[in-house]
């Protein structure tokens, strides 16, 4: 070729090269092929498996570090998620069971527990943990992208996501996994709501709120949360709700109240001042009796306030007038009305809901049928119903099991972004779901080896559960899979269920309601297990995978379709499922029946025996003694064989 001519090609392709890097500055289009929107917890989890499987991802965060969430909530800085550092084992995964603030990964250093020793750790601290967990994984993340539109984009051959930031940059993606959190406060429309302060822009200064009356509407940690860093000052303080309290200890959803906020319920029902009142929030109007000329700003009281009265619609003239007469008030028709006296302050206490309007129509995931609509509807798998290629991942995700598990908290949902990425492993790279090959002799020791130390299964309890694909004289086990996905098992797993069928291994509570703390709370029979009242493990038998029939059809209180067959391990005080009459026992003698095979072991002498008078001798006998798998040969043992009478 002429040397000028080459040349005249090299030169064209340098200016053809800087050409498309100055157009991909000038108008910001970035390509990946997972974008994580939102540098939480959820995110940063996400982007650990993304990272370890080499994925082109990207992390966008809108603030300047990641868990920016944690910068001003808890508005009293304290968390509620348990950080117990010691608990006798030195077992990892155990351990896990009680820290419900690391994220996982391979590095066992990389644990919450090295930026605070307290149970209930300042918030603090979580920031300061995420941003340790970035720069050891090495993950990768933009900080200062504000992710204000999310539009999809249908070609010919695929569908993409289009996101646009603050600066008109585009970042465009194939798979996009949102987790963003829930931050855009709840509110409630009703009369005078604009006279009601936020949970988000109140004063957390005690003195703020020195002998004042104080109505806070929510009965959830926030709002026990502020009635409880109030309680020394406020001369009263009333909560009021559609529903009454719910306690964590009793219906065992993390996200009731929890112990550490409850004080309230010790002045109330000591009579101290302070109560509880029932009452739908759309049904309320906070008023004024008269205008005193008051203002208000930023959540503090000027020197001279109006005070605010509740009343009920169904008392008011004017229905959308937050000012009344005494003819409206409720006292003039109830004299003995439980809050008849006036408030200084209102404050409202009631969560926090999903951002649904970063997303245009192409894009938008819709409201869950649950959780009053704050929270996007999504698949088992946590994809977005109707918007396939968009995961939503953390507490945005926890429509999945609101109410039921813990799949809205940080020790919940490290376990279903870990099933999300196994998910997207399978469907975008064919790697199938991890798995375990055992021999059916083995399968008892795994299962009581994972009901013992799993962290996922016991904190998701009845959302993810183990799988046992039953083959014969071997069986293959899967770790935590989403119980909601059954129909769609193979699918998502790249697994088939083989003809024997399959068996799942999940925790969860019993269905009755009974008093937790009463003298007849436990059942420590073996024989009456399917009693048990606290968490234990079940095991469910089925010959086929239930249908998305059986799925909707659901007994009430069931995790699952009713089985070919079922059996409840008796619920134990220690958690320590490993009792050689209570617990393995009748197990094994599950397993038998399952999988109609004899699964008791054998000294040397028995399998010998049995080899001799049996044409297909016990399993154990099978895959040990006559396979030579008794006493590993080795030179030390040899030279002991001549004083030991045992050689010829």
């Amino acid at each position: 070729m002429d040397p000028n001519l080459s040349c005249l090609i090299l030169f064209n392709l340098i200016c053809l090269v800087a050409c498309t890097s100055e157009n991909h500055q000038h108008n910001g289009s970035h390509h990946y092929d997972y974008c994580v929107v939102g540098g939480g917890p959820a995110g940063l989890q996400m982007g650990y498996f993304l990272s370890k499987a080499q994925r082109n991802y990207i992390i966008l965060e809108r603030n300047s570090g990641p868990g920016s969430f944690f910068n001003k909530y808890p508005r009293h800085r304290k968390l509620i998620s348990i950080n117990k550092i010691h608990t006798g084992r030195q077992n990892r995964e155990f351990n896990l069971r009680h820290d419900w603030n690391s994220l996982l990964s391979d590095d066992p250093n990389l644990l919450f527990k090295r930026v605070s020793r307290e149970f209930y750790p300042p918030a603090d601290t979580f920031p300061l943990y995420l941003s340790m967990f970035v720069k050891e994984l090495g993950l990768r993340v933009l900080y200062g992208v504000d992710i204000g539109k999310i539009r999809a984009v249908q070609s010919q051959t695929a569908r993409r996501y289009l996101l646009t930031d603050q600066h008109g940059s585009h970042y465009f993606c194939s798979i996009l996994l949102v987790a963003t959190g829930l931050w855009v406060p709840q509110t409630v429309d009703f009369v005078g709501s604009d006279l009601v302060e936020g949970y988000e822009s109140i004063s957390t200064n005690p003195e703020d709120f020195k002998n004042q009356a104080v109505l806070i509407l929510g009965k959830g940690n926030s709002a026990f949360e502020t009635a409880q860093s109030i309680l020394g000052s406020a001369s009263r303080v009333h909560m009021l709700s559609s529903s009454p309290v719910r306690l964590a200890w009793q219906t065992h959803y993390v996200g009731d109240l929890r112990a550490v906020n409850n004080e309230l319920i010790d002045t109330y029902q000591l009579k101290s001042l302070d109560g509880l009142v029932e009452s739908r929030l759309e049904k309320i109007v906070i008023a004024r009796k008269k205008d005193n000329g008051a203002s208000r700003s930023g959540g503090k009281r000027k020197e001279k306030t109006e005070q605010l009265y509740l009343t009920l619609k169904k008392y008011v003239n004017v229905k959308n007038s937050s000012d009344v007469t005494r003819e409206e008030l409720p006292s003039h028709h109830i004299d003995n009305f439980p809050m008849r006296k006036p408030y200084d302050r209102v404050i409202r206490c009631l969560g926090f809901r999903f951002n649904f309007s970063i997303f245009d129509s192409s894009a938008c995931p819709p409201n869950s049928e649950n959780a009053k609509g704050r929270l996007p509807g999504l698949t088992a798998w946590y994809e977005a119903t109707d918007t396939p290629g968009l995961f939503v991942l953390g507490t945005a995700g926890h429509s999945r099991d609101y109410r039921a598990s813990a799949g809205g908290f940080v020790h919940g949902f490290r376990y279903t972004v870990r099933a999300v990425h196994r998910v997207l492993e399978q469907r975008y790279h064919t790697n199938n779901w991890p798995s375990t090959t055992l021999l059916t002799t083995q399968l008892q020791s795994w299962i009581l080896k994972r009901v013992g130390e799993a962290s996922g299964p016991y904190q998701m309890f009845a959302v993810l559960g183990d799988l046992i694909l039953l083959r014969g004289s071997d069986c293959v086990y899967l770790d935590e899979f989403p119980l909601q996905a059954l129909p769609q098992f193979s699918s998502l797993s790249g697994h088939t269920v083989p003809s024997r069928g399959l068996i799942v291994v999940l925790m969860q509570y019993g269905k009755k309601k009974i008093d937790y703390l009463g003298s007849n709370r436990a059942e420590t029979d073996w024989t009456k297990a399917w009693k048990s009242n606290f968490l234990h493990p079940v095991l469910y038998y089925y010959e086929t995978l239930p249908t998305k029939d059986d799925m909707k059809l659901l007994p009430e209180g069931w995790p699952l379709p009713r089985p070919k067959a079922i059996h409840h391990m008796v619920e134990d005080f220690l958690a320590e499922w490993e009792s050689p009459i209570s617990h393995i026992q009748p197990l094994r003698r599950f397993l038998e029946h399952c999988l109609q095979t004899d699964l008791r072991t054998f000294y040397a002498e028995s399998c010998f025996r049995s080899s001799l008078t049996h044409h297909k001798p016990p399993p154990f006998c099978q895959q040990g003694y006559l396979k030579q798998q008794g006493v590993i040969h080795s030179s030390e043992l040899q030279q002991h064989f001549p004083t030991s009478g045992l050689s010829g």
